[in-house]
């Protein structure tokens, strides 16, 4: 990282917010770009041997061959947009890391969420460094240890925000966007990874 920032996290792991990675202006031309050209699709997921739809959309996109497998579904990257180039570009150049793959989620309003979850597969290596980029309405994103239960931690991720977890994050924390039915409008959220060879 070009600049000092805060960890967020107590222990076990490394968080950094960037409120502002985006103008307000940047950030709505880039929202309406991917609403409009990204290839979104809801599927399913097994969880505890049940087969249920995903409370979100989602795409997957990056490098030719970057696979990427979780709770029962493995998808196939689709080649960058022009805006998710501009985009990974930026965050990179803020994080000092080199991404080649990206997972989006749309939230659709509050009734989307994801439940609690590591981003730990083996695909990502070991402390995989993962960039979030946020765009759209501002959403809560929760933390917890994955075993000392009094840590825990609430971030709001505003628009044009970008939030950077590093170093043992993903093994000893989960997160969680939880269903808010006051929120009535959209996000994307893009976490941009990269996938080692397995």
């Amino acid at each position: 990282m070009k600049e000092k920032h805060e960890n967020i996290l107590p222990v076990d792991g490394e968080i950094y917010l960037f409120p502002a990675l985006f103008d307000d202006s940047t950030s709505a031309e880039l929202f309406d770009l991917l609403m409009q050209n990204i290839q979104w699709k809801q599927e399913p997921v097994k969880i505890m041997g049940q087969e249920i739809m995903q409370p979100r959309l989602t795409a997957w996109y990056g490098d030719e061959g970057q696979s990427y497998s979780y709770t029962g579904i493995t998808m196939h990257p689709l080649r960058w947009t022009k805006e998710l180039l501009f985009i990974k570009k930026a965050v990179e150049d803020v994080s000092g890391e080199c991404f080649n793959s990206a997972l989006l989620n749309l939230y659709r309003d509050g009734n989307d969420s994801v439940g609690w979850h590591r981003d730990n597969e083996k695909s990502l290596g070991i402390n995989p460094v993962i960039g979030s980029v946020s765009l759209g309405e501002s959403r809560e994103f929760s933390l917890k240890h994955y075993k000392e239960k009094k840590w825990r931690r609430k971030i709001m991720l505003d628009n044009g925000s970008l939030l950077l977890m590093k170093g043992e994050t993903q093994h000893k924390w989960l997160h969680s966007i939880q269903k808010n039915t006051a929120i009535t409008k959209p996000r994307i959220n893009i976490t941009f990874r990269t996938i080692k060879e397995v």
